[in-house]
Parts: C-alpha cells; structure tokens; sequence
C-alpha cells in the first residue's frame, strides 16, 4: 500500500543521510534532516513529522534523551518513533524502546526492511497517510478491493500478476531487472526461475492490453521491465 508522508531523519553520519534519503524519497516520502541533538528538536518545534528515524549516537544528545524528550511534549508525544544504532545487545533494545521508540533498527540494515517497518509503523500510527489506488496513465489500481481498471474497463488479473503491476505502478519509469522483480515480488527466500519474470510480464502486458490501448510496459533489452506514465503509440511488444 503506497503511503506518502513527512520523515525526520536524525543522524550525524553523512553516508547513513544520504542512503536514507535516497531510499525515502524513492518510496515517496519527504524527508528532512538534523546532524545532532539540538538542530533535531529546533526542528521539531517548526514542524511536525509523520515518523522520526533517530540515530542512537549523536553529538550533543543521545538518541534516547531525544525520544524521552519527544515523549515529554504534548505536541509530539504521539510521533512513531524508529531507532538506528550498531548497538545489538537486549539490553540497548530494551533501553530504547523504555525510552519510547516504537521500533529498533541494528545497522547495517536493508534500505528494503527499513522502508517495510516504516510504511508498517504508518499504517498502525497516520492511518489516513494510506493511499488505497494508485494511478498510472489510464491504469487505475484499487488496493482495497484488489480490483484494476483500465479507462472504464476491469482487468481481470491474478495474484502474482497484481503484485507485479502494483510494484511497477509503485515506481513508474523505473526499469527493474528479473532479479530485482523476483525479490520485491516473489520474495528473497522463494527459489524460482528467472524466466518466470517475462511468463508473467506477458500475461500481465497481455491482459492491459485486452480492450486495446498502448502497451504500457516497456522492455529494455538485457535490463528489464518498466512501466511508462506515458506510453508511445503503438509501443512494441
């Protein structure tokens, strides 16, 4: 389910910045930045995030003296809360969840895991954050109902092929090679041929293009698959 929203990211290492960023901003979300205590809570007294990823170790502050002060002010009280730290012990977990966070992320993390707990903290915290369609040029996907329109017509699709079409129409213009596709669709720990990709890409082209209308999936020879917002008349097949 798509959701869009404001992140906070508090943390002093540059790299760690900017791979958050890069991988927020990818998923949808606006992202703002504090390097140390301090700026984080001067921040956060001009506006208010939909969810703060906090670093442990920060100059100035600590990670957990800023979540007891977010705690302790009515105006952000409420705000999910998601701690980043190399600290791994129980000991550490169970400090920083005391202290309020609502989450714990170990470094090094997945870019993928970290966004998966986002958007699951989200969905519990901004529920009104959700998006339930996604739209892309006259293909419109209803996340409620599982239910895909192109312009007045229902395309019938099945499971496998839905997930597809939601992870491209998630990420329009972007070419996702078959590896990436069988990870983010079938899954890391499911062993299944990389040919099994383009079964399900024709399928999926061959049901949007049942009742006419450009082919909305592009393929780059050697790279993959994409989905364009707007499409050439008569792309190829």
């Amino acid at each position: 389910m798509s959701i869009k929203g404001h992140i906070l990211v508090i943390e002093d290492e540059a790299a760690v910045v900017t791979l958050l960023t890069y991988n927020l901003e990818a998923a949808g979300f606006t992202v703002d930045c504090a390097m140390d205590g301090d700026e984080a809570l001067l921040k956060l007294q001009e506006t208010t995030p939909d969810l703060i990823l906090l670093d442990w170790m920060l100059p100035k502050l600590s990670g957990v003296e800023i979540c007891r002060q977010i705690r302790r002010r009515s105006e952000t009280r409420q705000l999910p809360v998601i701690m980043l730290t190399a600290r791994g012990e129980e000991s550490d977990t169970i400090r920083g969840l005391e202290a309020g966070a609502d989450d714990y992320i170990v470094k090094p993390f997945s870019p993928s895991e970290l966004i998966a707990r986002v958007n699951a903290l989200l969905r519990r915290s901004r529920p009104s954050l959700i998006e339930e369609t996604i739209e892309v040029a006259n293909i419109k996907m209803d996340l409620a109902s599982f239910r895909v329109f192109r312009g007045a017509d229902e395309i019938k699709l099945g499971p496998t092929e839905f997930r597809l079409l939601r992870h491209l129409m998630e990420n329009p213009g972007r070419v996702y090679s078959r590896e990436q596709l069988l990870d983010s669709v079938w899954g890391h720990d499911v062993y299944v041929e990389i040919r099994t990709v383009d079964v399900h890409i024709r399928r999926l082209r061959k049901a949007l293009n049942e009742f006419g209308g450009e082919d909305v999936i592009r393929t780059v020879r050697s790279a993959g698959y994409a989905i364009e917002v707007n499409p050439p008349a008569n792309s190829p097949t």
